[in-house]
């Protein structure tokens, strides 16, 4: 690195040091200032320009002095979503929930109430993960569909549903592949079985019930003698289910082929246990 690069280099951490050195002073002395009319001034400027953090930690000094006036609402609102512009869901859930107790007839209580949960919704991670997020959103959100059925926020709320709901039905079918994937047949024709029950209208419904029907055979397959008939004939009723459930599906070539394995592995089977026993 040369030296004229280094030194540009230098003064450019050096001034940013300075700068944020500059800031916090800045916001020192703003705080320490006894003058909370200018204080709660200085908040509003900080939250038109997106200074949230700042805005924040000023609402939040001067929100003693507001309590009994009328301001102390506006200030409480805006503070609420200072912590959800800064990302932070769980605190801005709690806050708007503050909110819906402390002032309960304000003009603002439906759009407060849709963004409490829809801070839940924000919350609701990818879908391996724990989905406790997903459901209350879900819930929270048909309970506000409910609460305000002329509110224009509805048609959002519900799509949210949907969201939340197909994260769900992800979360399960991975759950059950793995099963599959693991070699572990019977869990995972449970599984598909209990994710098909769960969304009996999933566009892959027909899907689950195939996995169900491929995991029971692969389970029959590998079962001891004496089990092997009656796991097949499990097979062959999952098999004759699917056709009267999905007669139109692109899958049910493959169905047919595991129900005619089916029957002729307990043809095979019965025959030999004749034989046996002659």
């Amino acid at each position: 690195m040369s030296i004229l690069l280094r030194f540009s280099v230098l003064s450019m951490i050096f001034l940013s040091v300075g700068l944020l050195s500059g800031c916090g002073k800045s916001m020192s002395k703003l705080l320490k200032n006894p003058d909370a009319a200018y204080k709660l001034r200085m908040a509003e400027q900080f939250f038109a320009k997106k200074s949230y953090t700042k805005a924040q930690q000023v609402y939040e000094d001067i929100m003693p002095f507001y309590k009994t006036s009328k301001e102390f609402e506006d200030i409480y609102y805006k503070y609420a979503y200072c912590a959800y512009n800064l990302y932070d869901f769980m605190n801005a859930e709690n806050l708007f929930k503050s909110y819906l107790e402390i002032f309960p007839t304000s003009t603002r209580a439906e759009e407060i109430d849709y963004m409490r949960a829809y801070c839940f919704y924000k919350q609701s991670p990818k879908a391996a993960l724990d989905q406790t997020n997903t459901v209350k959103a879900m819930g929270m959100m048909q309970t506000f569909i409910n609460t305000h059925p002329g509110s224009p926020r509805n048609k959002e709320a519900s799509e949210i549903i949907d969201q939340c709901r197909i994260k769900l039905e992800t979360k399960e079918f991975m759950s059950a592949q793995l099963y599959f994937d693991l070699g572990q047949f019977r869990a995972a024709g449970v599984a598909f079985t209990s994710l098909l029950n769960a969304f009996p209208e999933s566009v892959r419904a027909d899907e689950y019930k195939l996995m169900a029907i491929r995991s029971y055979f692969q389970y029959a397959e590998m079962s001891i003698e004496e089990k092997r008939v009656e796991r097949f004939e499990q097979v062959v009723n999952e098999c004759y289910e699917f056709t009267d459930r999905y007669p139109e599906s692109k899958l049910r070539k493959e169905v047919e082929v595991i129900l005619n394995n089916s029957q002729n592995n307990i043809k095979t089977l019965k025959n030999e246990q004749v034989k046996t026993t002659s």
